[in-house]
């Protein structure tokens, strides 16, 4: 990968692609996952623990087999599947139905393998009469078994008992002195037991090894998000260039312009607009939403009707109201905006609540962080028309109804009805210019 990072702490699709392999294997109904670390483990660690999953340590990387012996096999019971941490296509329904193949199968490992147009380095499958007979690496095969097609997944289903069986019968006596996975394959055959090769689909063997590959795995798990969504109503103009998580919810009739990043937790529900170059964060979307261009939510809730941007920014512990709109380079940041409010352009709530109905002119700031350090609470009543160019130091409250006059500063609370005016007073020199 060329990259610090350990290779299967890359996102794909914005999930870090084992996690993608845990979600699908607990998705599937296994009852356990170990998880094999070597190099970066700790990081590993960090990702794959609150995941569920079991973390075992290969001390030396002494090849697939003995990263196997390090998961403790030996105190496994039942159905064991072994996958790679570098599959992020592979899905939970690719998991169960082999698992049920296998189990319906009467074999002693079953095999995963695929058909690839280009095998290219994949280990070759070589098969007599239809029964599997060997694994034939792509570097010691010969020209007539380079042609062969169907490959190995390095995705192999058997019972634990089989497997404390044969691995512990693996040698090293290789180039590399390192112990194969593969060599089940042979010592099964060798010793009387059968290998049924269970076929998947070519997604199963992209496993990831270079940042092209990384790219290319996540072009797919988008498109496969898109055309999921598609298919439950939503409508997708340019699936190409829409980029949506598998974690997310988008609601049926609901339309997504291109260039949008909907990420994390994010849930939109039905008939809202999604316009171009937005980045939806962890964020809910009410019914009937209209989200307008090069917007930026995070961690904020918007109830239904209510219209943001264009070029909004919403910050964490943000909730606009039904029917509010949010217009222009707004910025807001644990702010409640009420019902049918407004805040047309250019300005900054922070810390704030503002009532139903109330309007907020064009450069309106709230004076929330103070030179303590600490962050302070402007509350704004219902029906408050705030005049542009205002700033609100708090802690401060407005009443209901109350008047700000533009160009105001507001240090003192302003009652119910009342016109808050705080501005210097104009002076007009005759002359000056000359």
């Amino acid at each position: 990968m060329k990259s610090s990072l350990p290779k299967v702490l890359h996102p794909v699709a914005g999930n870090p692609m084992i996690l993608s392999v845990l979600n699908s294997v607990k998705k599937a109904g296994c009852s356990e996952a170990r998880v094999v670390v070597g190099a970066g483990a700790a990081l590993v660690k960090r990702v794959v623990e609150p995941a569920g999953g079991i973390c075992f340590e290969q001390k030396e990387q002494l090849g697939t087999a003995d990263a196997v012996r390090s998961a403790n096999p030996e105190s496994l019971k039942g159905d064991v599947i072994i996958l790679n941490g570098d599959h992020p296509l592979l899905t939970s329904d690719d998991i169960s139905g082999f698992l049920s193949e296998f189990r319906n199968s009467n074999c002693d490992i079953g095999l995963v393998t695929a058909v690839l147009k280009t095998p290219g380095v994949f280990g070759r499958i070589v098969r007599h009469k239809g029964d599997i007979r060997a694994i034939v690496e792509a570097n010691d095969a010969s020209a007539e078994t380079l042609k062969i097609r169907e490959v190995n997944t390095a995705i192999y289903v058997l019972n634990a008992e089989t497997l404390n069986e044969y691995l512990p019968k693996i040698k090293n006596l290789n180039s590399k002195q390192e112990f194969y996975l593969t060599d089940l394959i042979s010592l099964c055959i060798e010793d009387g037991g059968k290998v049924c090769g269970i076929k998947g689909k070519r997604h199963v063997s992209y496993g990831v090894n270079t940042q092209v590959e990384l790219a290319g795995a996540t072009k797919v798990a988008f498109l496969r998000k898109c055309r999921e969504l598609m298919e439950n109503g939503v409508t997708i103009i340019s699936p190409q260039n829409t980029f949506i998580e598998s974690t997310v919810n988008v609601g049926a009739s609901t339309v997504i312009y291109p260039n949008v990043y909907l990420r994390g937790n994010t849930k939109v529900g039905e008939m809202c607009i999604v316009e171009a170059n937005c980045v939806l964060t962890d964020s809910v979307l009410e019914n009937q939403v209209e989200v307008k261009a090069g917007t930026y939510t995070d961690k904020v809730k918007i109830k239904q009707k209510a219209i943001v941007g264009p070029y909004a920014r919403l910050r964490p512990g943000t909730e606009i109201q039904e029917e509010a709109h949010v217009g222009n380079f707004v910025e807001m940041k644990n702010t409640i905006f009420g019902k049918g409010a407004k805040a047309g352009h250019l300005t900054y709530l922070g810390d704030a609540e503002i009532g139903d109905e109330t309007n907020i002119g064009c450069g309106t700031i709230t004076c929330n962080y103070a030179v303590d350090k600490k962050k302070y609470k402007t509350k704004i009543g219902k029906g408050v028309f705030v005049g542009s160019d205002s700033q609100f130091v708090a802690p401060v409250e407005v009443g209901d109804d109350a008047v700000i006059a533009s160009g105001s500063t507001i240090t003192k609370n302003v009652p119910a009805k009342a016109l808050g005016v705080a501005r210097g007073k104009q002076y007009n020199k005759e002359g000056y210019k000359k």
